[in-house]
């Protein structure tokens, strides 16, 4: 009999270790020390330049690219001193940069600029820097830094190019929008709820049409679209999710926007940790886990918290492995939420069949082999195997068929199905935590499966799949198969 327990709350996960905290400067106006005039130097006042400072540049020698940067800046102006540097010069500043050849200089500048209490970076010589410049995709208002503490500048700049790829021109103009209009959505009447819907509206817009520029009429459709929610935009709602087998790189945008909109995350023993990285950090996150045979809670009791965190006004996310439509009591969710007049909506994922076939490189309706693919379940409402299976079905050898939460009723299914036609040589494979890391495969004819899962006391979930569609994984070279027990 299954152990009964009570959903609870998931302890946040602790920030991991940063080797650099990253940290925006506003240096709009500021004033900036920069001792130095060579073009590396050169490279930092325009840097400081485009973000609005005041750079005064301090050198006895004075690179061309220096005076043309000063003759050319991007933002804040930029005053060159021919003269050395002095501790006066450092008072008063916002932050200050140093660009030195040997240390003896560079240890001077730092230790000056620390006892005036500012910030100092030294170029290339990490030993003297209180913080560091990294990698910069420029989208301003929107503005990205990447850092890989000095260890690997080749990395941060490839990921930067890649950054630089996927992120449109565009979605400077819409993040300037935003500020733009920041103050409107304020002063538009629209209710908390309203006003985080509003901004919901406008990132779906800005991401469907990053190089459409942002309009005076899109801010009234923005709004008139959700005044016109009316007291929905106020309640709480569901959303079913499918977390997908278990690879996080398998989630889909759209369950990736529930996830990041959530205030609170119902979620099952089978979804994978890592897929709750993608979630909203200040969402809270509450295991209601259901393991087969283990400790499990009541169906009832998850309809009832779902609905009455919806009812306080809660977008909540029912977080489940695989898609929710199969096997995934989402039919039971999708009424009680019903019935409460809660709306509900549906993102569904990667089922395990399709997850484990993937990772495998099998076709699970090869046309050679299947003509036909089903899903069934190893245990019914009871827990015994299901009283209810078409075994002509099951047994026909075109038919590719995956067996859900199988592992104990799995000898029973199989003696049942040899008896009524399956053949015994039949290809077959278990596959447990389908395309996680420790995925593990234990694939042999289908008549011998049931003692070598047995034996193997395969981690869950696990799914099994039987069918002619199976036959190559059976010769597969080693390297192929690399994590079949």
């Amino acid at each position: 009999m299954a152990v009964s327990r009570k959903p609870s709350e998931a302890r946040p996960d602790r920030m991991a270790r940063l080797a650099r905290l990253p940290v925006f400067f506003a240096l709009e106006g500021k004033r900036v020390v920069l001792a130095g005039g060579s073009a590396a130097a050169a490279w930092k006042a325009e840097l400081m330049s485009a973000a609005g400072a005041r750079v005064e540049v301090y050198a006895d020698e004075i690179s061309d690219g220096m005076w043309q940067m000063a003759a050319d800046a991007p933002g804040g102006i930029i005053k060159i001193s021919e003269r050395a540097w002095t501790a006066d010069d450092l008072k008063g500043a916002a932050i200050a940069i140093g660009a030195f050849e040997d240390d003896e200089n560079s240890e001077t500048f730092a230790a000056a600029a620390r006892a005036a209490g500012v910030p100092v970076n030294v170029i290339d010589k990490p030993a003297f820097c209180d913080f560091s410049f990294g990698a910069i995709v420029n989208r301003s208002p929107l503005v990205i830094g990447i850092s890989t503490d000095g260890a690997a500048p080749v990395f941060a700049q490839a990921i930067r190019a890649k950054l630089e790829a996927l992120l449109p021109n565009g979605f400077a103009h819409w993040a300037a929008a935003a500020g733009k209009w920041r103050s409107a959505v304020k002063a538009s009447g629209l209710s908390f709820s309203g006003r985080r819907k509003f901004w919901q509206v406008f990132t779906a817009h800005a991401v469907k049409n990053p190089e459409a520029a942002p309009l005076e009429s899109d801010f009234d459709r923005f709004v008139a679209e959700v005044k016109g929610l009316g007291v929905a935009v106020d309640t709480g709602s569901v959303t079913l999710v499918g977390a997908g087998p278990g690879d996080p790189e398998l989630l889909t945008l759209r369950a990736v926007r529930a996830l990041q909109s959530a205030d609170v995350i119902l979620f099952d023993d089978l979804v994978s940790r890592d897929v709750l990285d993608f979630a909203r950090r200040e969402a809270r996150k509450m295991l209601v886990g259901k393991t087969g045979f283990g400790p499990s809670c009541k169906q009832s009791v998850i309809n009832d918290l779902m609905v009455s965190l919806a009812k306080q006004g809660k977008r909540v996310v029912r977080l489940k492995g695989g898609d929710p439509l199969i096997f995934g009591r989402a039919g039971e969710e999708i009424e009680a939420c019903n019935a409460a007049n809660i709306a509900v909506e549906i993102v569904p994922g990667i089922t395990a069949a399709q997850g484990a076939a993937a990772r495998l490189g099998l076709s699970l309706t090869d046309r050679k082999h299947s003509r036909r693919l089903q899903y069934i379940t190893g245990h019914a409402q009871s827990g015994q195997l299901p009283d209810d299976i078409d075994w002509r079905a099951l047994a026909d050898a075109a038919t590719t068929t995956a067996i859900y939460m199988p592992v104990r009723t799995l000898e029973a299914l199989v003696t049942r199905a040899l008896s009524e036609g399956l053949d015994p040589l039949t290809p077959a494979a278990a596959i447990a935590r389908a395309t996680r890391p420790d995925q593990q495969v234990i694939a042999c004819a289908i008549g011998e499966l049931p003692a070598k899962l047995a034996q193997a006391k395969l981690p869950g979930p696990v799914l099994v799949m039987v069918g002619r569609a199976l036959e190559n994984l059976l010769c597969s070279p080693p390297q192929r198969l690399a994590s079949i027990a």
